[in-house]
């Protein structure tokens, strides 16, 4: 077990782990070498301008999106504060009012489609007393209140999650007691996106080859949603709206990977993830 790390530690029980100040991995700039002798100027109101031989010109403000973070070899949690504005109750709350003004005019909407981890609902339904079926009732009442069209469970893909990792690790089992190379073991699983991605960026391709590639939970409801519930409903899997309800930030990092991203209709599995 040598390739493994031992630097990771815990030093809390809280999740939820400040997003650092300043990125590890600056942006890189493509650089070209000045004719004129150039000079870049920073003005008191924090902008930088070039000064060149055809006078100031205030240079273009870098941005770093979502994608861009995730691709970084640094850290995990950085991506955070990206996330707060890409996958956020305010993002949540216009794209329901935006889709109820245009079904008030007569447009085309968007199928809004609320899935509800079964994590939050226990977890409510113990805060405020209630039974599990109540509490699921009435998060899907509030849910359908703000302009939701279908409010799902995450219980049958539990279920599949776990029916699939088994099968992935009979398959690998077998496979090694028939004297089959690439078929690796230990095989890690974990439904926890900060895990897969701190083992990514860790251990790369050493540990790849072990980790399992059952989707979670999440994950294959976003198929299940943008290609199963599409079908049904005869709706392009653009003009669907997935929400997740989730009991943990991380998740919005998984649903921003570009795995589950469809470069056919330019829409993710899951467009937004809201945490308990």
């Amino acid at each position: 077990m040598s390739g493994f790390s031992g630097a990771l530690q815990l030093t809390d029980l809280d999740d939820f782990i400040t997003p650092s100040q300043e990125c590890i991995k600056p942006v890189q700039i493509e650089s070209k070498k000045s004719q004129t002798g150039s000079k870049i100027k920073i003005q008191e109101d924090g902008a930088y301008y070039v000064d060149s031989e055809i006078g100031l010109q205030k240079l273009q403000k870098v941005e770093i999106t979502l994608s861009d973070c995730l691709a970084c070899s640094g850290c995990i949690t950085s991506a955070e504060s990206v996330l707060i504005t890409q996958q956020s109750q305010e993002e949540l709350l216009r794209v329901l009012s935006e889709n109820e003004d245009k079904r008030k005019s007569g447009q085309e909407t968007k199928l809004i489609v609320f899935t509800v981890s079964q994590q939050p609902i226990l977890s409510l339904a113990k805060k405020y007393n209630l039974s599990v079926a109540e509490c699921t009732s009435r998060l899907a009442g509030y849910f359908k209140s703000l302009g939701a069209d279908m409010v799902l469970s995450t219980k049958i893909a539990d279920d599949l999650a776990l029916i699939e990792c088994r099968d992935e690790f009979l398959a690998r089992y077998l496979a090694e007691r028939s004297g089959e190379k690439h078929k690796n073991l230990p095989m890690l699983s974990s439904s926890c996106p900060g895990w897969v991605c701190y083992a990514e960026k860790t251990h790369g391709n050493f540990i790849l080859p072990y980790i399992s590639t059952t989707r979670s939970p999440q994950q294959i409801m976003g198929i299940l949603v943008k290609e199963g519930l599409a079908e049904r409903e005869k709706v392009p899997r653009d003009r669907i709206y997935h929400v997740t309800v989730m009991p943990c930030y991380d998740k919005k990092l998984e649903a921003s990977r570009e795995d589950f991203f469809d470069e056919v209709s330019q829409s993710r599995e899951v467009d937004c993830v809201i945490t308990s």
